[in-house]
């Protein structure tokens, strides 16, 4: 992971029904909703985040 590497997360599926750590993981991504898109930077903290969710969220690089 290089300095300044960042990450484009798009959130593709509902919180709705999902247990209560997945949202507030997707919550904590800073996702408000299906198609919401953040730009986060590319950490060891936001990648586990990413992977707890990875059913809800798209990643591209």
């Amino acid at each position: 992971m290089s300095e300044g590497k960042t990450l484009r997360v798009k959130q593709i599926a509902s919180v709705i029904g999902r247990k209560p750590g997945q949202a507030e993981t997707v919550r904590g991504l800073g996702l408000r909703g299906i198609g919401s898109v953040r730009v986060l930077e590319d950490t060891p903290a936001v990648r586990g985040m990413i992977r707890k969710v990875a059913h809800l969220v798209k990643v591209e690089d």
